[in-house]
């Protein structure tokens, strides 16, 4: 712990970060062992599936640390095996077996880190030293996550050739007559040499009919990714539209899996709502008809239990739309997929004091030192929830000025999201907001 804890001391004079981080921007999703486990949503059974829950390990000189012994065999060393850390609720260093993996200033946002060279056969340590910011001007006056501390975290692993990430929508054909599924599968091969691999999916109707299904091989080179593009019609969907001024919320079941030699070895599923947010002429569109936006700042209740409660009372209430302060649990999202609340996720960026000195540095939102933090809390708030039917829309942060950060800002995440739109309430007239 002495060990640990002068490198967390010196990391916290620091005024840069030091440590590469392998953090990992994707679609937030877990695997399973089984079709029936990923249909019911039980991990219970996963293998290589830990609960991350550590402990309180002491404070010294206002750093406090957690921590967890877990353990690791031989065959992990065939998997890539991540670590997906929620509700940490302060800035953070995050230690495995003795040396750092990352430092992270934004601790509203899930993160995840690819761990796996920093794993060990057998006893392994776990340790996160929760300190200062080094940018608590980027998050005043938000309030805190009220889900318990590190609830929602965990690691798990995937075998070295795996599905990495998916993109997946249904959207209107060029008719209005029926669907069109778009799905791509991102594979990676972390092997040193080219490897083929079957990808597979179906998707079933909101009334559980099966829609469609195909299992497609692909050949990837060694230390590399590529894409696997799935188009299919989907003839029902007009019945099944998501959302619209009416809040309907059908959703489609979609599971992905990967085959080698005949054995499956994980399985992904997940919801997709048939429909699509577009912007035009400044509004946002659904089927063609502008969508009235009755919008409400709301952040997820402790459980979802609660939320979904109170999501209940926001519609009778006539609002159909929510915008969170920073992003939220997973779970979330579901319950908006499920009930038809739409949602403007939001960067975890609100940095009101000197949000009118437009002097270089006058507001975090025009420091050219702050860009990297600030596309940091974009591609966080992005990547995860971006395949959420209830998504309509993405917001650059709070009231937090403007300048140079938060042009650059802007114009990645257009990069990323050409279609919906992207909305900043502090640009006042200037060009970095669709709305």
């Amino acid at each position: 712990m002495k060990r640990v804890f002068s490198i967390i001391f010196a990391l916290t004079a620091a005024t840069a970060v030091s440590a590469q981080s392998p953090r990992v921007n994707r679609t937030e999703f877990v695997t399973y062992d089984t079709r029936q486990a990923a249909v019911k949503g039980d991990r219970s059974a996963t293998a290589r599936h830990i609960v991350v829950s550590p402990a309180a390990d002491g404070v010294r000189e206002g750093v406090e640390f957690f921590t967890q012994e877990f353990d690791t065999d031989a065959s992990w060393g065939d998997y890539n095996a991540y670590l997906h850390l929620a509700s940490v609720g302060s800035a953070y260093t995050l230690v495995l077996n003795g040396r750092i993996v990352a430092d992270v200033e934004d601790d509203r946002s899930p993160a995840e880190f690819m761990i796996s060279p920093y794993l060990k056969q057998g006893a392994n340590t776990l340790t996160l030293a929760l300190r200062e910011s080094r940018t608590p001007q980027l998050q005043e006056g938000v309030p805190a996550a009220k889900q318990k501390r590190f609830e929602g975290s965990y690691i798990f692993a995937q075998r070295k050739l795996h599905i990495d990430d998916f993109a997946a929508e249904i959207v209107p054909d060029s008719t209005r007559k029926y669907g069109i599924l778009h799905l791509d599968v991102i594979v990676e091969n972390a092997f040193n040499f080219a490897e083929t691999i079957a990808v597979g999916y179906d998707i079933y109707s909101p009334d559980g009919k099966l829609a469609d299904y195909a299992v497609r091989e692909m050949t990837v080179a060694g230390r590399s990714r590529d894409t696997l593009r799935i188009t299919a019609d989907i003839y029902d969907a007009y019945k099944n539209r998501w959302g619209g001024n009416k809040g309907n919320a059908p959703l489609y079941s979609v599971m992905l899996y990967t085959k080698r030699n005949g054995l499956v070895y994980e399985y992904i599923p997940f919801k997709v709502g048939f429909g699509k947010s577009e912007l035009a002429d400044g509004r946002i569109i659904r089927f063609g008809t502008p969508t009235e936006l009755f919008r409400h700042r709301y952040n997820a209740a402790a459980d979802a239990a609660t939320a979904q409660r109170e999501i209940a009372t926001l519609k009778r209430e006539g609002i159909n739309t929510v915008v969170p302060d920073f992003p939220q649990p997973e779970w979330f999202y579901a319950l908006c997929d499920k009930t038809g609340m739409y949602v403007i996720d939001r960067a975890a960026i609100n940095a009101p004091t000197g949000r009118d000195d437009r002097g270089t540095g006058g507001t975090p939102s025009n420091d050219p030192a702050m860009l990297g933090e600030y596309l940091t809390r974009i591609d966080a708030m992005y990547f995860r929830m971006r395949n959420h039917p209830c998504v309509i829309g993405f917001m650059l942060g709070g009231k937090s000025g403007n300048g140079y950060a938060m042009y650059k800002a802007y114009q990645h995440l257009k990069s990323l999201e050409p279609s919906r739109p992207v909305i900043y309430e502090d640009a006042h007239g200037e060009w970095n907001t669709d709305l």
